[in-house]
């Protein structure tokens, strides 16, 4: 017997009962315990995963891990305890043609030195919104939404672009990985008090009448407090280094000394102003063929937007296999926790079979996960192989940066 079949399962009686009243809480209980299957689904989940009990295995045995176009031939990276996948997935993006141009087998940009000049420029921008929203009250949903979150991890592709576009890049070696970079929640916590109540400071001036140029110095000095922080936690950004490397074939090669800057306007052969984000949103509210923007959703004062070009999801996935196909690789932002077996290295919709666990369907579509606020994106990732078949995308090779 499987949890689908309906076997001697009770109908629990409808209630116009606002409560959950002894009669409905026992009809319920009848209603489990009638059903042996339920039973069964009980006792399993009490010892393992719910995903270890709702595994479709014929997903895993099917599931081929070859692909008719496949790029990637280098070592993943790792982001470890940090929200940094959108600036990993950028830099590993990045680090393909670097690593052709330099001919290498295997270089990393500085992960750390883009995330200590995106913590100082969101802390500006923050305390500039704040600035800009002072006279509004502080249960204003944008204040709200600009108090919540101001230098999370976690980002978007326009604000990666708007980071090198102004900092450049460096290579690891010269800003590598320290303990607050890969860990980051002990420095978020502490930045985020010290810029709330940098915030607290301008909205009270403000109160008090004072000018935008009197704010602007207040803020600047909580600007130095939080470079002060940054540097402590996560090293002093390089302004130049001198570049040298031995490439595959054991040539030697010297750049002398470089800005980070002009290293990445070297190795970076990507039209970076050319490039807009695509997404598929299939609400009415949503016009395909449209772009879309979020009100302070940002990182840099001055630098572009966070713009989303809307398109239907054949659109998309056509583009992302052209680009394979052309040898580059494809940055992506998704819901990353959903129909994920990590071990196995597969995402798939039809990979847990909830719905048979729960004799219970799960029925919503895209967008009305999106409208129900039951899917948002968690997670950016690279696309570095794409299997086709009949000229249809059938199957994507994914590079992560879990290690």
């Amino acid at each position: 017997m499987t949890a689908t079949q309906s076997a001697p399962s009770l109908t629990i009686p409808e209630y116009d009962s606002a409560d959950l009243n002894p009669s409905v809480l026992n009809e319920m209980k009848k209603a489990f315990e009638a059903n042996p299957a339920y039973k069964i689904m009980q006792n399993a989940v009490s010892k393992v995963s719910i995903d270890d009990v709702a595994l479709n295995r014929e997903v895993i045995t099917t599931t081929d891990h070859t692909f008719t176009h496949l790029l990637d031939d280098w070592k993943v990276t790792d982001q470890q305890k940090s929200g940094r996948c959108w600036m990993f997935a950028g830099l590993n993006l990045f680090r393909v043609g670097a690593m052709k141009k330099m001919n290498l087998k295997s270089f990393e940009f500085s992960q750390n030195y883009t995330l200590f000049w995106d913590k100082l420029e969101r802390a500006n921008y923050f305390l500039e919104a704040i600035i800009d929203t002072a006279d509004r009250p502080l249960d204003d949903r944008v204040v709200a939404f600009l108090l919540d979150h101001p230098v999370d991890d976690g980002g978007q592709w326009n604000m990666f672009v708007n980071i090198v576009k102004k900092h450049g890049l460096a290579p690891k070696s010269f800003m590598p990985e320290t303990q607050s970079s890969s860990a980051t929640a002990r420095m978020n916590s502490l930045l985020l008090a010290r810029l709330r109540e940098g915030a607290k400071t301008l909205r009270e001036m403000h109160a008090e009448g004072a000018s935008v140029e009197e704010m602007r110095k207040a803020k600047h000095r909580t600007m130095q407090i939080v470079h002060r922080m940054l540097c402590i936690h996560l090293g002093t950004p390089p302004q130049e280094f001198d570049w040298q490397w031995n490439d595959k074939d054991r040539k030697f090669h010297s750049d002398g000394k470089v800005t980070p800057r002009k290293f990445a306007e070297k190795y970076l052969d990507l039209p970076l102003d050319d490039y807009i984000c695509l997404v598929n949103d299939p609400r009415p509210s949503s016009p395909y063929n449209r772009t879309f923007t979020v009100e302070y959703l940002g990182n840099v004062v001055g630098g572009d937007i966070v713009k989303y070009l809307n398109v239907e999801i054949d659109v998309m996935k056509n583009i992302a296999m052209r680009l394979i196909q052309e040898g580059q690789p494809v940055w992506f932002g998704c819901d990353v926790g959903k129909m994920m077996e990590r071990k196995e290295g597969i995402w798939d919709a039809r990979l847990y079979e909830y719905d048979a666990v729960y004799d219970a369907p799960f029925n919503l579509e895209k967008a009305d996960r999106l409208q129900y606020h039951n899917t948002q994106m968690t997670h950016a990732m690279l696309f570095t192989g794409v299997d086709v078949s009949d000229g249809k995308p059938r199957r994507w090779r994914v590079e992560n940066s879990w290690g």
